[in-house]
């Protein structure tokens, strides 16, 4: 339960800096493909790039966004002197509990993003041979996103594969495993920008992931704080509403204070109210492929020894 205990810091093994710097500089004409459209979600996904690309430029960022220029808007200002956001410290957060986690995964490492469509995780951390990662997401953001990084040669690396799932998908259970995701193999998964319109979306997101998740298997990431006012607009602690949720899926929670995480890696964050909260859950519970297996396992159990009865007759 490492995970779900104190933060500690790694350093990230991001990838070469030599091609950072190259992606950098290409990636600033590109800025302009995606600024024309009124779309929300494409809109929400661009500030979130927008604060990537302000702390990859940071003299000591907390991580190196090569891509996010790409995906921003063409005037973007840059001010250095503020101090760091609440979605920057969750992203340093996400990405060294992503990376810690599939290191110690042996053979297949399956890593779901559930995301705004512009993640560029895929592209920019170092994962390990043998990482499929999956992109829940936005289709029409995820599409206009992988058209300019390929613009600017994002490449996933090598030995891994990156497959989408479209957020509109009727059954993201069934295109998941349909993609080649598998519930008897460890998994870990990430949220972090994924537009939630209602408590019952989430709740369908969550109910998912307990049956897809093999037990073991770590869910992190930011939720909108909405979240704990229930559907008759009763508010809860935040604590005890996320301990709620999640223990009734079949997970032990964590909320993560962004405050210790500022102080953990000595840099100061805003002062503004936040609305997302931070957690680490791992999931307790058999995966409903775990559950097959086992129900096979014992009706083969079951037909031997009605087969030695009847020897025995």
């Amino acid at each position: 339960m490492e995970l779900l205990l104190g933060y500690r810091p790694v350093p990230i093994p991001f990838r070469s800096p030599l091609v950072y710097s190259s992606k950098l500089k290409r990636s600033v004409g590109l800025r302009a493909k995606l600024s024309y459209e009124n779309d929300p979600l494409l809109q929400a996904a661009m500030n979130a790039a927008s604060l990537r690309y302000q702390e990859t430029h940071r003299p000591e960022p907390l991580f190196v966004d090569p891509y996010a220029g790409c995906l921003v808007h063409p005037n973007i200002q840059t001010d250095l002197k503020k101090k760091r956001s609440h979605y920057c410290l969750a992203t340093k957060f996400i990405d060294d509990k992503l990376l810690r986690t599939v290191n110690h995964i042996d053979g297949l490492k399956q890593v779901v993003l559930l995301t705004d469509g512009m993640d560029t995780r895929p592209y920019r951390l170092n994962w390990p041979s043998s990482t499929i990662i999956f992109d829940i997401s936005p289709e029409q953001v995820f599409k206009k996103a992988a058209e300019n990084l390929r613009a600017v040669g994002a490449k996933i690396p090598r030995g891994c594969s990156l497959l989408h799932i479209p957020q509109e998908s009727s059954n993201i259970q069934q295109t998941l495993r349909t993609k080649g995701f598998s519930g008897s193999r460890p998994s870990i998964w990430a949220i972090q920008g994924l537009p939630l319109i209602t408590l019952a979306s989430f709740e369908e997101i969550l109910f998912a992931i307990s049956g897809l998740a093999m037990n073991g298997s770590f869910f992190l990431g930011e939720l909108p704080a909405w979240l704990a006012e229930t559907e008759v607009g009763i508010k809860s602690t935040t604590e005890n509403w996320v301990e709620n949720e999640f223990t009734s899926n079949g997970f032990r929670v964590d909320v993560i204070n962004y405050n210790d995480i500022a102080t953990s890696l000595r840099k100061e964050i805003e002062k503004k109210d936040y609305k997302n909260m931070l957690f680490v859950a791992e999931h307790l519970q058999f995966s409903d492929d775990q559950m097959e297996a086992w129900r096979r396992a014992f009706r083969m159990v079951e037909e031997e020894g009605d087969e030695e009865g009847f020897e025995e007759l």
